[in-house]
């Protein structure tokens, strides 16, 4: 499927994680910091049922997804240590983008409007999810700023920086364990296997994270991968598991269903984090008036230094040494203001974000599924 006017891209059929798996030509040039640190760690399918779902009115006026989440993860994880409990709930302070649980729960309100179903026990585990999705967000967010001795977040002192980087690998953990205790709460074995991925495909990330390639199309493949893993597929599990939750399971023929779900929140991670590192370069401009990139400062090559790197070869050997030596940070910075590649990724994401509303063409009208659309609308409109 061709996404660029340059780049011809594979996507392998059969069940995600996979992503492309072939990156087959980027033919020629590509056509016409501190801050961003905070900031970067901050397919149709046909809706087959054995018989027609109950037909009902237009759902009940829409429930915000969001109402009393951050209040009730502050409250799960309410414990007697004191010292415990301002750790770990120091990063749940309403201030984050909050766009997994978003996601979640209007991809659960969204399923549950196209079957006809009104189940407060349901919705009750579907929420649960979506508690989950930002609780392993911000686990993960905990053990990246000690990872990258990072001093803020989200304009405040980072956890790692106010108590230290021991004290804070452990709150990570328990935000992790008491999130697996909410997910074995919904008594549905499917869901919590599908949830798991998640962790794997975390780790798997950050492993991925830490290696280079020499071959271009291996170099963006792995990118594409790592990007998937540390990203896209929190997005892409929560999804499909609240629509898992909302499918019977005595169907005698496998919805087509949670795929769907996986596939919208899989382009929306996708197309998000492809914004995100546009970000680095454009907010740090800026803001700043000076080539500060977070991810090159951590030596990190992303979509617009990939990109740029086809039109100004010199940047594979900045790639290769990871920006190690002295004045690599700022030349591959400015190397990518003046190349394409900011463009190119720009269009990649918006690709990616015409994909996810074509994922739900097929479900029934509702403001859920509306919400949706606009989710991936405002998903690349963070660029404009």
């Amino acid at each position: 499927m061709a996404l660029l006017p340059n780049c011809t891209w594979t996507l392998e059929a059969g069940s995600p994680p996979n992503l492309a798996r072939a990156m087959s030509a980027l033919k020629g040039p590509s056509a016409n910091h501190a801050e961003r640190a905070e900031q970067r760690r901050n397919v149709h399918h046909n809706l087959a049922f054995t018989s027609d779902p109950p037909v009902k009115n237009e759902p009940r006026q829409q429930l915000d997804v969001m109402k009393n989440l951050v209040s009730d993860i502050h409250h799960s994880l309410k414990r007697s240590d004191a010292l415990l409990n301002e750790m770990s709930v120091y990063y749940f302070n309403g201030e984050g983008k909050f766009i997994r649980p978003r996601l979640t729960g209007t991809m659960a309100g969204a399923v549950n409007a196209h079957l006809g179903l009104e189940d407060s026990e349901l919705e009750r585990k579907q929420r649960i999810i979506s508690m989950v999705s930002e609780m392993w967000h911000t686990s993960s967010l905990v053990h990246d700023d000690v990872i990258d001795h990072a001093e803020s977040r989200r304009g405040n002192q980072s956890v790692n920086d106010k108590w230290g980087a021991k004290k804070s690998i452990v709150t990570g953990d328990y935000v992790l364990a008491v999130s697996v205790q909410l997910l074995a709460d919904t008594k549905n074995p499917k869901v919590i296997e599908t949830m798991s991925q998640i962790l794997s495909d975390l780790v798997n990330g950050e492993f991925q994270q830490m290696g280079n390639r020499e071959d271009d199309e291996d170099r963006f493949q792995l990118y594409l991968d790592k990007t998937f893993n540390k990203t896209a597929s929190l997005m892409a599990y929560s999804c499909k598991s609240v629509a898992e939750l909302a499918v019977p399971e005595s169907m005698k023929t496998p919805s087509a269903i949670p795929n769907m779900a996986f596939m919208y929140g899989q382009n929306i991670g996708l197309a998000f984090q492809l914004i995100d590192d546009w970000l680095d370069f454009v907010s740090s401009a800026d803001q700043l008036g000076k080539p500060a990139g977070a991810d090159l400062q951590l030596g990190l090559a992303t979509a617009p230094v990939l990109f740029a790197s086809k039109q100004f070869p010199h940047l594979k050997d900045l790639i290769l040494r990871q920006f190690s030596v002295p004045g690599d940070v700022e030349k591959a910075f400015e190397t990518v203001l003046k190349s394409s590649g900011l463009d190119e990724t720009k269009r990649f994401a918006k690709e990616y974000a015409t994909k996810a509303i074509a994922d739900i063409s097929e479900l029934r009208e509702s403001c859920y599924k509306e919400e949706l659309r606009r989710l991936a609308e405002s998903t690349v409109e963070r660029c404009s």
